[in-house]
Protein backbone atom coordinates (compact mmCIF):
# COMPACT_ATOMS: atom_id res chain seq x y z
CA UNK A 1 0.00 0.00 0.00
CA UNK A 2 1.41 3.33 -0.65
CA UNK A 3 2.37 6.04 2.11
CA UNK A 4 -0.58 8.27 3.37
CA UNK A 5 -0.18 11.76 3.77
CA UNK A 6 -1.34 13.99 6.61
CA UNK A 7 -4.50 15.74 5.00
CA UNK A 8 -7.18 12.90 4.36
CA UNK A 9 -8.85 12.51 1.00
CA UNK A 10 -12.06 12.37 2.33
CA UNK A 11 -13.37 13.84 5.51
CA UNK A 12 -16.65 14.49 6.90
CA UNK A 13 -17.91 16.00 10.18
CA UNK A 14 -21.17 15.30 11.76
CA UNK A 15 -23.02 14.29 8.44
CA UNK A 16 -26.47 14.88 8.82
CA UNK A 17 -29.14 14.62 5.78
CA UNK A 18 -32.88 14.36 5.82
CA UNK A 19 -35.67 13.56 3.19
CA UNK A 20 -38.99 14.36 4.71
CA UNK A 21 -39.69 12.68 8.25
CA UNK A 22 -36.79 10.64 7.39
CA UNK A 23 -33.24 11.24 8.44
CA UNK A 24 -30.82 9.17 5.96
CA UNK A 25 -27.64 10.48 7.76
CA UNK A 26 -27.26 11.24 11.41
CA UNK A 27 -23.72 12.94 12.29
CA UNK A 28 -21.74 10.85 10.31
CA UNK A 29 -17.44 11.45 10.65
CA UNK A 30 -15.48 9.68 7.87
CA UNK A 31 -11.71 10.04 7.73
CA UNK A 32 -10.01 8.47 4.48
CA UNK A 33 -6.56 9.10 4.22
CA UNK A 34 -4.98 9.96 0.44
CA UNK A 35 -3.85 6.45 -0.89
CA UNK A 36 -6.24 4.33 1.24
CA UNK A 37 -9.43 2.34 0.36
CA UNK A 38 -12.62 3.21 2.93
CA UNK A 39 -14.82 0.08 2.39
CA UNK A 40 -18.39 1.85 3.46
CA UNK A 41 -20.60 -1.45 4.71
CA UNK A 42 -24.26 -1.24 5.32
CA UNK A 43 -28.10 -2.91 4.81
CA UNK A 44 -30.10 -1.54 1.77
CA UNK A 45 -31.32 2.06 3.74
CA UNK A 46 -28.26 2.40 6.13
CA UNK A 47 -27.39 5.87 4.27
CA UNK A 48 -24.54 4.59 2.02
CA UNK A 49 -25.60 5.80 -1.47
CA UNK A 50 -27.22 8.89 0.63
CA UNK A 51 -23.30 9.70 1.68
CA UNK A 52 -21.76 9.02 -2.03
CA UNK A 53 -23.93 11.36 -3.19
CA UNK A 54 -23.23 14.18 -0.77
CA UNK A 55 -19.13 13.85 -1.41
CA UNK A 56 -20.25 14.30 -4.94
CA UNK A 57 -22.00 17.21 -5.12
CA UNK A 58 -25.39 15.20 -6.21
CA UNK A 59 -27.20 16.61 -3.36
CA UNK A 60 -26.25 18.79 -0.38
CA UNK A 61 -26.27 17.98 3.08
CA UNK A 62 -28.41 19.53 5.64
CA UNK A 63 -25.80 19.77 8.26
CA UNK A 64 -22.25 18.83 9.24
CA UNK A 65 -19.29 19.45 6.51
CA UNK A 66 -17.54 17.52 4.29
CA UNK A 67 -14.36 17.91 2.59
CA UNK A 68 -12.69 15.88 -0.75
CA UNK A 69 -9.06 16.70 -0.88
CA UNK A 70 -9.20 19.53 0.88
CA UNK A 71 -12.18 21.06 -0.99
CA UNK A 72 -15.83 21.62 0.54
CA UNK A 73 -18.49 19.59 -1.32
CA UNK A 74 -20.97 22.81 -1.24
CA UNK A 75 -18.97 25.90 -1.28
CA UNK A 76 -16.26 24.65 -4.07
CA UNK A 77 -18.38 21.84 -5.58
CA UNK A 78 -16.86 22.51 -8.98
CA UNK A 79 -13.57 21.69 -8.26
CA UNK A 80 -14.25 18.85 -5.76
CA UNK A 81 -16.24 17.36 -8.96
CA UNK A 82 -12.99 17.81 -11.24
CA UNK A 83 -10.71 16.03 -8.43
CA UNK A 84 -13.16 13.07 -8.55
CA UNK A 85 -14.40 10.15 -10.53
CA UNK A 86 -17.59 8.11 -9.90
CA UNK A 87 -18.92 5.02 -10.56
CA UNK A 88 -22.39 4.51 -9.34
CA UNK A 89 -24.78 1.22 -9.03
CA UNK A 90 -25.68 0.89 -12.78
CA UNK A 91 -23.21 1.40 -15.86
CA UNK A 92 -23.88 5.07 -17.07
CA UNK A 93 -22.09 4.70 -20.49
CA UNK A 94 -23.98 4.97 -23.42
CA UNK A 95 -24.53 1.83 -25.07
CA UNK A 96 -25.11 3.46 -28.71
CA UNK A 97 -21.28 4.32 -28.64
CA UNK A 98 -18.53 2.25 -28.74
CA UNK A 99 -15.97 1.71 -26.18
CA UNK A 100 -13.23 3.61 -27.53
CA UNK A 101 -16.07 6.67 -27.98
CA UNK A 102 -17.08 6.71 -24.64
CA UNK A 103 -13.84 7.12 -22.95
CA UNK A 104 -12.83 9.93 -25.83
CA UNK A 105 -16.00 11.63 -25.23
CA UNK A 106 -15.92 11.75 -21.54
CA UNK A 107 -11.89 13.09 -21.87
CA UNK A 108 -13.02 15.69 -24.31
CA UNK A 109 -15.85 16.78 -21.90
CA UNK A 110 -13.07 16.72 -18.97
CA UNK A 111 -11.00 19.47 -21.03
CA UNK A 112 -8.51 17.14 -22.46
CA UNK A 113 -7.68 17.76 -26.25
CA UNK A 114 -8.75 15.32 -28.87
CA UNK A 115 -5.08 13.05 -29.09
CA UNK A 116 -4.55 13.09 -25.25
CA UNK A 117 -8.31 11.96 -25.03
CA UNK A 118 -7.62 9.14 -27.51
CA UNK A 119 -4.71 8.31 -25.56
CA UNK A 120 -6.02 7.93 -22.22
CA UNK A 121 -8.83 6.09 -24.14
CA UNK A 122 -6.24 3.57 -25.04
CA UNK A 123 -4.70 3.36 -22.18
CA UNK A 124 -7.49 2.92 -19.84
CA UNK A 125 -9.12 -0.14 -22.54
CA UNK A 126 -5.60 -1.76 -22.41
CA UNK A 127 -5.79 -1.58 -18.46
CA UNK A 128 -9.34 -2.69 -18.27
CA UNK A 129 -8.90 -5.39 -20.86
CA UNK A 130 -11.11 -4.01 -23.17
CA UNK A 131 -8.70 -3.10 -26.01
CA UNK A 132 -10.22 -6.35 -28.32
CA UNK A 133 -14.06 -4.80 -27.95
CA UNK A 134 -13.05 -0.98 -27.91
CA UNK A 135 -14.92 -0.80 -31.57
CA UNK A 136 -17.97 -2.40 -30.70
CA UNK A 137 -20.98 -0.40 -29.42
CA UNK A 138 -21.57 -0.96 -25.38
CA UNK A 139 -25.03 -2.08 -25.97
CA UNK A 140 -23.63 -5.86 -26.84
CA UNK A 141 -21.23 -5.92 -23.80
CA UNK A 142 -21.79 -8.00 -21.51
CA UNK A 143 -22.45 -6.79 -17.54
CA UNK A 144 -19.32 -7.12 -16.49
CA UNK A 145 -17.56 -5.41 -19.70
CA UNK A 146 -20.17 -2.15 -19.12
CA UNK A 147 -19.29 -2.11 -15.07
CA UNK A 148 -14.87 -2.48 -16.86
CA UNK A 149 -15.99 0.33 -18.81
CA UNK A 150 -17.68 2.46 -16.56
CA UNK A 151 -14.95 2.32 -13.75
CA UNK A 152 -12.70 3.37 -16.36
CA UNK A 153 -15.17 6.09 -17.88
CA UNK A 154 -14.66 7.66 -14.02
CA UNK A 155 -10.55 7.65 -14.16
CA UNK A 156 -10.54 9.36 -17.40
CA UNK A 157 -9.80 12.47 -15.74
CA UNK A 158 -7.01 10.69 -13.18
CA UNK A 159 -9.26 11.72 -9.84
CA UNK A 160 -7.34 11.65 -7.09
CA UNK A 161 -10.69 10.12 -5.44
CA UNK A 162 -12.52 7.49 -7.13
CA UNK A 163 -16.11 7.04 -5.39
CA UNK A 164 -17.59 3.32 -6.53
CA UNK A 165 -21.09 3.01 -5.36
CA UNK A 166 -22.08 -1.06 -5.15
CA UNK A 167 -19.73 -1.33 -8.36
CA UNK A 168 -19.78 -5.38 -8.23
CA UNK A 169 -23.89 -5.47 -8.04
CA UNK A 170 -25.13 -8.01 -10.82
CA UNK A 171 -21.55 -9.09 -11.76
CA UNK A 172 -21.20 -12.62 -12.02
CA UNK A 173 -18.33 -14.52 -9.52
CA UNK A 174 -15.69 -14.37 -12.09
CA UNK A 175 -16.50 -11.19 -13.37
CA UNK A 176 -16.19 -9.20 -9.76
CA UNK A 177 -12.74 -11.15 -9.30
CA UNK A 178 -11.66 -9.71 -12.36
CA UNK A 179 -12.68 -6.22 -10.94
CA UNK A 180 -11.19 -6.57 -7.63
CA UNK A 181 -7.65 -7.03 -9.31
CA UNK A 182 -7.89 -4.33 -10.83
CA UNK A 183 -9.24 -2.07 -8.56
CA UNK A 184 -6.43 -3.09 -6.48
CA UNK A 185 -3.75 -2.34 -9.13
CA UNK A 186 -5.65 1.36 -9.13
CA UNK A 187 -5.10 1.72 -5.25
CA UNK A 188 -1.46 0.38 -5.58
CA UNK A 189 -0.62 3.44 -7.93
CA UNK A 190 -2.08 5.93 -5.05
CA UNK A 191 -5.96 6.30 -6.25
CA UNK A 192 -8.01 6.90 -3.17
CA UNK A 193 -10.88 4.83 -3.01
CA UNK A 194 -14.23 4.99 -1.17
CA UNK A 195 -16.17 1.91 -1.71
CA UNK A 196 -19.79 0.80 -0.88
CA UNK A 197 -20.73 -2.39 -1.03
CA UNK A 198 -22.83 -4.90 0.83
CA UNK A 199 -20.64 -7.71 -0.13
CA UNK A 200 -18.66 -8.07 3.04
CA UNK A 201 -15.70 -10.39 1.29
CA UNK A 202 -15.38 -7.40 -1.32
CA UNK A 203 -14.66 -5.11 1.77
CA UNK A 204 -12.75 -7.95 3.56
CA UNK A 205 -10.16 -8.08 0.41
CA UNK A 206 -10.17 -4.23 -1.15
CA UNK A 207 -10.25 -2.18 2.11
CA UNK A 208 -7.85 -0.81 4.51
CA UNK A 209 -10.32 0.29 6.69
CA UNK A 210 -14.41 -0.06 7.22
CA UNK A 211 -16.93 1.89 8.37
CA UNK A 212 -20.39 0.27 9.14
CA UNK A 213 -23.24 2.24 8.72
CA UNK A 214 -26.54 1.71 10.40
CA UNK A 215 -29.85 4.13 10.20
CA UNK A 216 -27.59 6.89 8.77
CA UNK A 217 -25.14 6.42 11.95
CA UNK A 218 -21.61 4.67 12.11
CA UNK A 219 -21.74 1.55 14.41
CA UNK A 220 -18.59 0.42 14.48
CA UNK A 221 -14.92 1.50 12.61
CA UNK A 222 -11.65 -0.52 11.56
CA UNK A 223 -9.49 -3.02 10.12
CA UNK A 224 -11.55 -6.21 9.34
CA UNK A 225 -8.98 -8.06 11.22
CA UNK A 226 -10.07 -5.45 14.25
CA UNK A 227 -14.25 -5.89 13.46
CA UNK A 228 -13.68 -9.39 13.65
CA UNK A 229 -11.50 -9.55 16.79
CA UNK A 230 -15.03 -7.90 18.50
CA UNK A 231 -16.88 -10.88 17.49
CA UNK A 232 -14.38 -12.74 19.56
CA UNK A 233 -12.74 -16.37 18.49
CA UNK A 234 -13.92 -18.69 16.26
CA UNK A 235 -16.27 -21.21 16.14
CA UNK A 236 -16.54 -25.05 16.03
CA UNK A 237 -19.20 -26.93 13.98
CA UNK A 238 -20.01 -30.12 14.11
CA UNK A 239 -22.30 -32.00 12.28
CA UNK A 240 -24.45 -35.57 13.13
CA UNK A 241 -24.44 -38.34 11.49
CA UNK A 242 -28.13 -39.04 9.50
CA UNK A 243 -30.43 -40.24 12.56
CA UNK A 244 -27.97 -39.33 15.15
CA UNK A 245 -30.06 -36.42 17.63
CA UNK A 246 -27.94 -33.00 17.72
CA UNK A 247 -28.93 -32.78 21.20
CA UNK A 248 -26.98 -35.37 22.26
CA UNK A 249 -23.90 -33.58 20.60
CA UNK A 250 -24.49 -30.40 21.71
CA UNK A 251 -25.02 -31.80 25.54
CA UNK A 252 -21.21 -33.13 25.32
CA UNK A 253 -19.67 -29.91 23.93
CA UNK A 254 -21.55 -27.70 26.54
CA UNK A 255 -18.79 -26.01 28.95
CA UNK A 256 -16.28 -26.27 25.60
CA UNK A 257 -16.40 -22.86 24.28
CA UNK A 258 -17.17 -19.67 25.93
CA UNK A 259 -20.95 -19.55 25.64
CA UNK A 260 -23.75 -22.22 25.17
CA UNK A 261 -23.57 -24.42 21.83
CA UNK A 262 -26.46 -23.89 19.10
CA UNK A 263 -28.41 -26.50 17.57
CA UNK A 264 -29.86 -26.30 13.98
CA UNK A 265 -31.74 -29.52 14.59
CA UNK A 266 -32.44 -29.88 10.49
CA UNK A 267 -29.27 -29.62 9.38
CA UNK A 268 -27.75 -31.94 12.76
CA UNK A 269 -25.45 -29.23 13.40
CA UNK A 270 -23.96 -28.22 16.62
CA UNK A 271 -22.20 -24.48 16.77
CA UNK A 272 -19.76 -24.14 19.47
CA UNK A 273 -17.83 -20.66 19.92
CA UNK A 274 -14.12 -21.18 20.84
CA UNK A 275 -11.32 -18.59 21.67
CA UNK A 276 -8.43 -20.80 20.98
CA UNK A 277 -9.25 -21.98 17.92
CA UNK A 278 -7.35 -25.88 17.00
CA UNK A 279 -6.07 -26.04 20.90
CA UNK A 280 -9.75 -27.46 21.46
CA UNK A 281 -9.52 -30.13 19.29
CA UNK A 282 -8.08 -32.89 21.64
CA UNK A 283 -10.96 -31.83 24.30
CA UNK A 284 -13.14 -32.11 21.56
CA UNK A 285 -12.21 -35.92 20.72
CA UNK A 286 -11.36 -36.56 24.41
CA UNK A 287 -15.86 -35.61 24.42
CA UNK A 288 -17.09 -37.47 21.68
CA UNK A 289 -15.29 -40.66 23.43
CA UNK A 290 -16.32 -40.57 26.41
CA UNK A 291 -20.42 -40.11 25.46
CA UNK A 292 -19.77 -42.86 22.09
CA UNK A 293 -20.38 -40.02 19.64
CA UNK A 294 -18.96 -40.12 15.88
CA UNK A 295 -20.01 -37.06 13.80
CA UNK A 296 -20.13 -36.46 10.02
CA UNK A 297 -17.68 -33.34 9.93
CA UNK A 298 -16.14 -31.05 12.00
CA UNK A 299 -14.77 -27.65 11.06
CA UNK A 300 -13.09 -24.99 13.07
CA UNK A 301 -13.70 -21.30 11.08
CA UNK A 302 -12.33 -18.07 12.47
CA UNK A 303 -15.53 -14.58 12.11
CA UNK A 304 -16.58 -13.54 8.94
CA UNK A 305 -17.34 -9.89 8.51
CA UNK A 306 -20.80 -11.58 7.93
CA UNK A 307 -20.25 -12.61 11.15
CA UNK A 308 -19.32 -9.39 12.17
CA UNK A 309 -22.75 -7.17 10.79
CA UNK A 310 -24.77 -9.67 12.06
CA UNK A 311 -23.86 -8.96 15.35
CA UNK A 312 -23.67 -5.34 15.02
CA UNK A 313 -26.51 -4.72 13.59
CA UNK A 314 -28.96 -7.62 14.25
CA UNK A 315 -29.69 -8.55 10.71
CA UNK A 316 -27.87 -9.28 7.35
CA UNK A 317 -26.50 -7.05 5.03
CA UNK A 318 -29.52 -7.86 2.20
CA UNK A 319 -31.98 -6.84 5.00
CA UNK A 320 -33.74 -3.30 4.44
CA UNK A 321 -34.72 -0.63 6.75
CA UNK A 322 -37.83 0.10 6.00
CA UNK A 323 -38.96 3.95 5.91
CA UNK A 324 -34.71 5.00 4.85
CA UNK A 325 -33.44 6.27 2.20
CA UNK A 326 -30.45 3.98 0.96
Amino acid sequence: MVEVTEQPAIETLGLVKRFGATTALSGVDLRVPAGAVLGLLGPNGAGKTTAVRILTTLIRPDGGHARVTGLDVVRQAGAVRRAIGLSGQFAAVDGYLTGRENLVMIGRLSGLRRVAAKRRAADLLELFDLTDRAGRTVRTYSGGMRRRLDVAAALVAAPAVLVLDEPTTGLDPRARLGLWRLLGELTARGTTVLLTTQYLEEADRLADQIVVLDRGQVIATGTAEQLKNRVGGGRLELRTRPGDDPALLAAAMTGLGSATPTVDADAGLVVVPVADGPGVLPDVAARLAAAGLRVSDLALRRPSLDDVFLALTGRPTTTPFVGSSR
